[in-house]
């Protein structure tokens, strides 16, 4: 007989509407936002292992506006303009977790007049493009960047595969 391995520990996403016209442009996108962190999560754990899968794992969503993208964006970032998605990882992967502690991912933050223009721009759904900004952050808070070609080919890589089980186009393909 043999010893089963842990089940996966369903992945705690928290997702805060901080900006009420979210839900009048996309009545989904809390949905939405959820449902891709989740794929995302999956997707990536189970192609890579990072954490023991009975780890518990926590990740908070904001769905906010470009205002606080933009204070945020200057306070960390030292850019003193808004952002379509920020991701702040939360624990840091080389520190070992206490026995039955929870890994906390971190926070993804969105901004909707910044997404919303660029949907339109690119010629893509707003959900669409949501849902590729949720991955986007996730896969940061996972670790992956994209400071060097061979970094950016790798996450574009991985956020095509993920976006294509959620039913969402190939978000580098031209569209105009």
């Amino acid at each position: 007989m043999t010893a089963a391995s842990p089940s996966p520990a369903e992945p705690d996403i928290a997702v805060t509407i901080q900006c009420g016209d979210w839900t009048g442009t996309c009545a989904e996108a809390e949905a939405d936002a959820a449902r891709a962190a989740r794929l995302a999560l999956a997707h990536e754990l189970a192609a890579a292992p990072r954490l023991d899968p009975a780890t518990p794992l926590l990740l908070d969503i904001t769905l906010d506006d470009d205002q606080e993208l933009r204070r945020l964006n200057r306070t960390y970032r030292g850019v003193d303009a808004p952002t379509n998605v920020l991701a702040f990882p939360a624990t840091d992967r080389a520190t070992p977790l206490p026995p039955g502690a929870p890994y906390v991912l971190g926070d993804v933050v969105l901004a909707l007049t910044t997404i919303r223009r660029e949907a339109v721009e690119q010629g893509k759904t707003f959900a669409d493009h949501l849902r590729h900004l949720v991955v986007h952050g996730v896969l940061h808070l996972l670790g992956y960047d994209h400071h060097s070609p061979a970094e950016a080919t790798d996450m574009e890589a991985r956020e095509i595969a993920i976006l294509a089980e959620l039913g969402v186009p190939d978000p580098y393909r031209d569209t105009m």
